[in-house]
């Protein structure tokens, strides 16, 4: 935890937060060994980063008192990420990764290859993907959380979907055996489409580079969807 990230419902006044869950008390006090007086790195929830002091802390509460909120979060990565839907353990470490890599679109999508029992992970409920979301953000020091998009159909995401995000982003297709390798130092908006562990099946391929995408690959290896998302990420951008 690189980053305190604090929500404005915990600001009890303008300059004062109040802390009561386990997780981050726990961080406080075993990994970083705070003291009180100590100035601690936080950022607001969707704003600015700055330093806090610890005012008080016990096993069951911990209070910062703000002394600046000034600096920007990193600026995101102009990429929308589009990823079939993973096993509910990859979801979460994904999630994580790219989110600390800077993505602030997703969309969570199912095809072929995607198992249907997926859809029903306690990984996919709000609050479980609102917590991989926050401790990305934690690991990278931002405060933005990314949209979460979720979409059961690839049919429907073909034809309501796909043409309105094309419309502003150029569409890659990251998928073994494509002609292209996957460019480096990309700055145009992109829409960046990541299969499931066995891949697109081919009718899902050329449904997609029919509509405008290109066909990228990172090479010979196949790789797993959590290591070639943030091996795309990175060397696209």
């Amino acid at each position: 935890m690189n980053l305190i990230l604090l929500d404005p419902a915990e600001l009890i006044e303008p300059d004062l937060a109040h802390l009561t869950d386990t997780r981050r008390l726990t961080h406080l006090r075993d990994v970083h060994r705070v003291q009180v007086g100590d100035t601690l790195t936080v950022g607001l929830l969707d704003g600015q980063m700055g330093r806090a002091r610890l005012e008080t802390l016990t096993p069951q509460t911990a209070t910062l008192r703000i002394e600046t909120l000034n600096t920007p979060p990193p600026a995101p990565l102009p990429v929308h990420l589009v990823l079939a839907l993973p096993r509910p353990r990859m979801l979460a470490r994904s999630l994580e990764h790219v989110t600390a890599l800077g993505v602030k679109e997703i969309t969570l999508l199912h095809t072929k290859r995607v198992e249907k029992s997926y859809w029903q992970s306690p990984e996919l409920k709000e609050e479980k993907i609102h917590q991989h979301l926050v401790l990305g953000l934690e690991q990278a020091r931002d405060t933005v959380l990314p949209r979460i998009t979720l979409c059961k159909g690839f049919r429907a995401f073909l034809d309501d979907q796909l043409p309105e995000l094309l419309q502003t982003r150029q569409g890659l297709v990251a998928h073994p055996g494509m002609a292209n390798a996957c460019p480096r130092g990309v700055s145009a908006p992109t829409l960046l489409m990541v299969g499931p562990e066995g891949g697109f099946i081919a009718w899902e391929v050329e449904q997609l580079l029919e509509s405008g995408c290109q066909g990228i690959h990172l090479g010979e290896r196949i790789l797993r969807v959590e290591t070639a998302v943030t091996a795309l990420l990175s060397r696209l951008f």
